[in-house]
């Protein structure tokens, strides 16, 4: 009887609990200066501060202000927990007596001075406090110095965990009669009237009363939750980079906090790059951090340098994530890193497992695979599963809900964390995560003392404050998991991410090509030339990718600031990329002859023989010969000249001018390559045009067939309307909405000549101009599509389709060191989910011995159906950033055609090419040629560098390619060698010598066998 009555007046108690817990002592007034940079504490010492009025707003948009006080504790103090509430309106980070002591933000309200407080001791405090940029500046009111009443605070937490234990149980049941029982005597015992000591003592009576009902504890059948204190920071979102580094800080501090206050605090650490910010930044903290993290305390786990996006970033990148982050943690702290923790990323490649499994990483975990806003029809089926990759690696996983944000780790938490798990059977723990995040800040106070509550309270789950990777543990020990998941864990959400913010997609593409010529140049001059490796500065380089390949900049999902300073950073990467390129190929050039003024050296670093047309450069206004006594095609298009050159695999090519340009000749013998205003033709293929310079014929010369279904070349234009998460989302309904596109474009004769031609076509589309420059060599099945857009639109969606006539079910799409293999249908729940998927540089349809394929230099959103390849180009969302994609995008994709089947099809070769300039070098080099050479076309050298340790040894990145076993590959190199051995990812545990001598002046070879998708990383021991 009376339930409703008894929690009624429960309800009424928490809901005005603020204003019992604490009684103020005096006001804290403030000084204030305003700065513009990140200054340490020492600097802001230095400021000229000014009294701080209440009642003003304070600062501009993205300013900091620095606020400063001196606090003397009263008579009143005595024996006291005292708090300050600062109330500067923003986060701010608070200095305590030179000590970073703590932080403000939406859930750490106050600073502890002290928990039992001594008259006339003094505190100086010191504020930076954030401005903001996405809401009115803010106010500042003068701060209190508090008492925080201790033994309310924990009547309040005994309160609140029985009364949501009451909530989540069964009303009928003995434990909710006796929880009703135990608020029947508290609400005849305690008198909200009274006040000070009083009260307290009522208070402590009250925690008498409900500590019989604290102490019950579970039976054996109890589920246990391994609770893991972690704080998710974005490192950029709805913040810059800048803020950041306040937020890490603030976060990190406000854990310390609570570290030295509870012994039984564990706290999660990840982003070994916020832990370098840290150390730049906050050296005092820093080594507080380290101190915690020798004892056990602070646990670094997560491997990866940050989070990336790992549908995005190429194979290389996500290795060199593992391998600076897992180095960083072992250098600074002599730690590893057995957990990969990706929380909040748009999706899992299938690379994945393997990648973890070769740098000894052993388990993985996540949160964002069932935050999907009701955007899917069939939900991932697991919560803890054995994870398997596209080559057969397998590593245990255990998916974690994000749970009712914000979350405090309560009793209505713990319940919910088990209560929605996926899988209702077959388990009996779970790895939760508890702590604020996206914007940092951790757990607090309540969170621990909750927790000390729910060790093992009957009627919700036993929680116990760990490490993750004792969850794993315990996990193996009970016998592991029969589940067992193949393939991507795709995303059924966040599908615009392939596509916002296309400057991030090209600064990536292009950094990624430029950073492997950088290394493989700077590799081939340390070996050839005698030039220093340039570690260092690679390393840097690649920092500042990996960086740039945080889940919400290269996804295309903060603020616009984030994307202008990630399109600088791309930029000041490239740069960087560019000069030890250039400085390894005047290296490996060297002193040039007067009779060489003139000449170039191309470097060709694909492990390949090329051919390619070369824009020449001034002063070639013959022809070419190269350094083989060879005379080069030549053709002119436009005020320029081209060559055809044919350069070694690996290796370099020189040139010098001729008198006479050379007759077409030699591989381009006969070759037929011709334009009209509405066609292209070469030997092997005829291709047609309409008046919107859209395709309607590919006529295939070998084996005279028609391969269009419909029309290829089609820009096709949507509305692109998202129900929410605008730059995040493609909405599954966007087909429908389809805008019809009648503009005729204007096409002309752009060059015809004997190596190639081009048409250009000029159009309009919506509100933004199109300029296409086509082309087709000769001797080729590839056709280009060179393509700027003047992008005018918003919330529109542009695709490019082909209709191609082939048979197939699926798609095939290139992912990190291989691919993945999708439907081109919807016949299942799972297939409809699948209506916008990743891929790197190439799709394709594959129908027996006939492949199409369709290539890009910087687009990874796409979608088939049925007969229709169609490749994503641009989007418009407005928010987070309201002017996304505007402006000018120049682009390339390409359609490739071959008979002969995909064992065969070049498709890798010509999408490398495709994305891979050709470097070069004023003067004339010596012979370098195949620098490390395979014999079979699936198995790919992906990266050559030297290695990590300094020690001279070259590494070498290789993988299979197509998904077939390759038994006996030859590996030739042009280097000579002590021996080789595989080692891991991390370029350590060598296994077996696989060569012992490599003495003579021969090129050496070894024969190596590899699995379907297998990455192998060698270790070349130098002489």
């Amino acid at each position: 009887m009376y339930t409703k009555e008894r929690l009624f007046h429960i309800k009424k108690w928490i809901k005005g609990k603020e204003n019992l817990l604490y009684r103020e002592l005096s006001a804290a007034t403030f000084d204030y200066a305003p700065l513009s940079r990140w200054a340490s504490y020492e600097e802001a010492q230095q400021l000229p501060f000014s009294p701080a009025l209440p009642g003003e707003v304070w600062g501009e948009k993205w300013q900091y202000g620095w606020f400063h006080s001196t606090i003397e504790l009263p008579p009143e103090a005595a024996g006291k927990r005292i708090e300050l509430l600062p109330r500067f309106g923003s986060e701010s980070t608070v200095y305590v007596n030179g000590i970073l002591a703590g932080a403000i933000d939406l859930q750490h309200k106050t600073i502890t001075l002290t928990t039992s407080g001594e008259p006339g001791a003094r505190y100086e405090i010191m504020a930076e406090a954030y401005a903001g940029h996405d809401r009115e500046l803010p106010l500042y009111t003068h701060g209190s110095l508090v008492v925080s009443n201790e033994e309310l605070y924990q009547f309040f937490i005994d309160l609140e965990s029985l009364t949501q234990l009451h909530n989540s149980i069964a009303s009928e049941s003995l434990r909710a009669a006796e929880i009703e029982a135990g608020f029947e005597k508290l609400i005849a015992l305690m008198d909200w009237s009274l006040e000070g000591d009083v009260l307290e003592e009522a208070a402590r009576q009250g925690r008498a009363v409900m500590k019989p009902l604290l102490d019950c504890v579970n039976g054996s059948t109890a589920p246990k939750l391994f609770m893991m204190g972690q704080s998710h920071l974005d490192i950029a979102w709805l913040w810059p980079i800048e803020e950041t580094k306040r937020k890490i800080a603030r976060t990190l501090s406000n854990q310390l906090a609570l570290l030295e206050q509870y012994p039984e605090y564990i706290y999660v650490q990840s982003q070994p790059y916020l832990l370098q910010l840290t150390k730049e930044l906050y050296p005092e903290l820093y080594e507080r951090v380290k101190q915690y993290v020798a004892e056990g305390r602070i646990v670094l786990e997560g491997a990866m340098w940050l989070e990336p996006d790992t549908n995005i970033p190429s194979g290389e990148s996500l290795v060199r994530q593992l391998l600076y982050g897992k180095a960083f943690l072992q250098k600074e702290f002599g730690k590893d890193s057995e957990m990969l923790w990706l929380p909040d990323v748009f999706g899992y490649s299938g690379a994945l497992p393997q990648l973890m499994r070769k740098s000894g990483v052993n388990y993985f975990a996540s949160v964002k695979m069932y935050q999907t806003y009701d955007n899917e029809v069939d939900p991932f089926p697991y919560n803890t599963f054995m994870w398997e990759g596209i080559d057969g690696s397998a590593v245990p996983v255990h998916l974690l809900d994000y749970g009712p944000f914000p979350n405090p780790a309560d009793v209505n938490y713990a319940n919910f964390q088990w209560n929605e798990r996926i899988q209702k059977y077959g388990i009996s723990t779970r790895l939760v995560q508890f702590g604020y995040g996206d914007g940092g800040g951790g757990a607090n106070r309540s969170d621990l003392e909750f927790l000390r509550r729910m060790k093992n309270l009957e009627g919700a789950p036993k929680t116990e404050i760990t490490s993750p990777i004792a969850y794993f543990e315990d996990l193996e020990q009970r016998g592991g998991t029969d589940n067992r998941y193949v393939g991507e864990l795709y995303y059924s959400a966040h599908r615009g991410t392939f596509t916002s913010q296309a400057a991030m997609k090209k600064g990536n593409r292009a950094g990624e090509a430029a950073l492997r010529e950088a290394e493989t140049l700077s590799t081939m001059a340390a070996l050839f030339a005698g030039k220093p490796y340039p570690a260092a500065e690679l390393e840097e380089t690649w920092k500042k990718l990996l960086l740039l390949q945080f889940h919400d900049i290269l996804p295309g999902t903060s603020i616009h600031r984030v994307h202008v300073e990630a399109r600088q950073g791309f930029e000041d990467m490239l740069q960087s990329a560019a000069r030890l390129s250039q400085e390894a190929a005047s290296a490996l050039v060297g002193v040039q002859s007067a009779a060489a003024a003139s000449g170039w050296t191309l470097f060709n670093v694909l492990p390949w023989k090329r051919r390619a047309l070369l824009e020449l450069p001034e002063g070639y206004a013959g022809g070419a010969t190269d350094s083989l006594g060879r005379s080069l095609p030549v053709q002119e298009a436009n005020g320029k000249r081209f060559a055809l050159a044919t350069l070694p695999a690996g290796g370099s090519l020189s040139i010098e001018p001729s008198e006479a340009a050379e007759a077409v000749g030699g591989d381009a013998a006969g070759a037929i390559v011709r334009a009209t205003n509405d066609s292209l033709e070469n030997e092997w293929l005829h291709i047609r045009f309409n008046g919107r310079g859209e395709i309607v014929s590919v006529w295939d010369k070998e084996r005279e067939t028609e391969w269009t279904n419909g029309l290829c070349n089609q820009f096709r234009l949507f509305r692109d309307q998202t129900s929410d998460y605008d730059a995040w989302e493609l909405d599954r309904r966007y087909a429908a909405s389809e805008l019809e596109l009648t503009e005729a474009a204007e096409i002309r004769i752009a060059t015809e000549g004997p190596l190639f031609a081009e048409l250009e076509i000029s159009r309009r589309i919506g509100q933004s101009d199109v300029v296409q420059t086509i082309r087709l060599e000769a001797g080729s099945r590839r056709v280009d599509f060179k393509t700027r857009i003047d992008w005018q639109e918003r919330h529109k969606l542009l695709k490019v389709g082909f209709d191609v006539n082939l048979h197939t079910n699926e798609a095939l799409h290139e992912m990190q060191y291989g691919f993945v293999k999708r439907p081109n249908h919807f016949s299942r729940p799972h297939d409809a989910d699948r209506y916008e998927v990743s891929q790197h540089r190439w799709s394709a349809f594959v129908e027996g011995d006939r492949c199409f394929s369709l290539l890009n230099d910087s687009k990874y959103g796409i979608n088939t159906y049925g007969k229709e390849m169609n490749l994503t180009l641009l989007r418009a969302p407005s928010y987070p950033d309201e002017t996304a994609d505007l402006g000018v995008h120049e682009f390339t994709f390409a359609m490739h055609i071959w008979n002969g089947g995909f064992s065969s099809n070049p498709v890798i070769r010509e999408a490398a090419e495709l994305n891979t300039p050709i470097a070069r070098a004023a003067g004339i080099a010596g012979a370098y040629e195949g620098l490390l050479i395979v014999s079979a076309p699936n198995v790919i050298v992906d990266s050559v560098k030297m290695a990590e340790d300094g020690s001279g040894d070259v590494i070498a990145r290789l993988y299979e390619a197509k998904g077939m076993s390759a038994a006996r590959v030859s590996l030739n190199s042009s280097f000579r060698f002590a021996s080789l051995r595989e080692t891991d990812l991390l370029e350590g545990n060598a296994g077996e010598e696989l060569v012992s001598d490599n003495s003579s002046d021969v090129e050496s070879e070894v024969h190596l066998s590899f699995k379907p998708f297998e990455v192998k990383t060698l270790r070349f021991a130098r002489i």
